[in-house]
């Protein structure tokens, strides 16, 4: 029986409220508040000091005790340090679904079951438990295979697509709260519990240590010599970045024509889809592809240029949410699912293809073309109502022409 409930407060009014509702049900609640990240944000101050105050004052509002758990070190190492060998191959990073698979449900989830003797954890994610959100419905032989990532009640919020590459390990012992409701009705949970505080707080959005900056303005940031050894309360967090990735300038050169059509300060500073705003040119440019050896960024004429479009991607090797998917998967060679690579877009029809006998062939064939699929990103699989997995995309097949793009198609 599921008595202690290990709850992830983050600041927030989604943890809050999920941790009221723990306590509603009887639970046996502890809130642990998890700093991931040390560093002064671009004004100089400690955005996770801001945060730490929120949650030691719902928590004081809830009547439960609330400790602290640094993670500093391990983020760095399992989360920024592969941020930044990305970025410098070329590659365009997920840090959100790296830090939920080793920080929050490993290294997180562990500590919570192994040292606190907690039953279960919970977190304010949008999601949903085969197993019920308050895994009301866990077997009694504890059956890993039975737990499944359900697709929220709040299809806006759905925060599946971060979760897809947790271990699947963790779902049996996960309860997601929020699962059934809308955001509307967590903010007026909130405020009718006495937490308005939270309730009309922003919304922390984006990747901790870029904090308001815009991306491509941190990125240009950190530039200079190789990863030091970490140096996690510095002074000035501008000189801090300012140690991480090496700029190198290189070529703009056209996919078409092979013409160089300007110089960049750093393949780092790119993503494939982005308009470059070169001048002097009748039909504006987009990143079509990045080649890291050679530090040249192969761009394309126009918007929706075939370059920029793809239905076929090479895929790690999937890591499987859904076991029976990853079965049926192993044994066909094949499965038909739905799909996406960045969180806000729709699904579309897909296939997997990939040989069993060989970890290294596995690709994903889209039922109609879409654009800019960026290598580094994560494939996320889907079925009506769960997801089913992901895989890193280590790249994807340019459609070389409108004609093929007709062909494959009608094929």
């Amino acid at each position: 029986m599921i008595r202690r409930v290990v709850v992830g407060m983050s600041g927030g009014v989604d943890s809050a409220v999920s941790a009221h509702l723990l306590k509603e049900r009887g639970f046996e609640v502890l809130g642990v508040f998890m700093r991931n990240w040390d560093e002064l944000d671009e004004a100089g101050r400690c955005s996770g000091e801001a945060d730490l105050k929120d949650a030691e004052w719902a928590c004081l509002r809830m009547g439960l005790e609330l400790r602290q758990v640094n993670y500093v070190r391990e983020y760095w190492t399992a989360v920024f340090s592969q941020f930044l060998d990305d970025y410098q191959q070329g590659l365009t990073p997920n840090p959100d679904i790296l830090c939920n698979r080793h920080i929050k449900f490993n290294l997180f989830h562990q500590h919570a079951l192994e040292q606190l003797g907690a039953d279960a954890i919970a977190t304010g994610h949008y999601a949903r438990n085969s197993l019920g959100n308050y895994l009301e419905r866990i077997p009694a032989d504890h059956d890993t295979d039975t737990a499944r990532l359900l697709i929220p009640a709040d299809s806006f919020k759905d925060q599946t697509f971060f979760l897809a590459g947790i271990p699947r390990s963790a779902l049996r012992r996960t309860m997601f709260p929020l699962g059934n409701m809308h955001k509307s009705q967590v903010k007026e949970l909130a405020t009718a519990i006495g937490l308005q505080r939270l309730a009309s707080k922003r919304e922390s959005t984006g990747i901790c240590f870029v904090g308001k900056r815009n991306f491509k303005d941190f990125i240009r940031e950190v530039i200079q010599s190789p990863l030091p050894t970490p140096r996690l309360n510095t002074a000035n967090s501008i000189a801090f970045c300012e140690q991480y990735i090496a700029s190198r300038s290189g070529q703009f050169v056209d996919i078409d024509s092979g013409a160089v059509v300007g110089r960049h300060e750093g393949i780092h500073q790119w993503t494939v889809g982005q308009r470059c705003r070169l001048s002097s040119f009748l039909q504006p440019f987009f990143v079509a592809r990045k080649d890291g050896p050679s530090n040249t960024i192969y761009v394309a004429a126009g918007h929706d240029h075939p370059a920029l479009l793809s239905m076929r991607m090479h895929i790690d090797p999937p890591h499987w949410l859904c076991a029976a998917s990853e079965r049926s998967y192993l044994r066909e060679g094949s499965l038909r699912c739905r799909f996406r690579f960045q969180h806000t877009k729709p699904l579309v029809e897909c296939s997997l293809s990939g040989s069993p006998d060989n970890s290294t062939e596995h690709f994903v064939h889209l039922m109609a073309p879409l654009r800019a699929i960026t290598p580094g990103q994560y494939a996320v699989f889907y079925d009506d109502t769960a997801c089913l997995g992901s895989a890193r995309i280590l790249s994807a097949d340019p459609l070389s022409s409108l004609h093929d793009q007709t062909a494959e198609m009608c094929s």
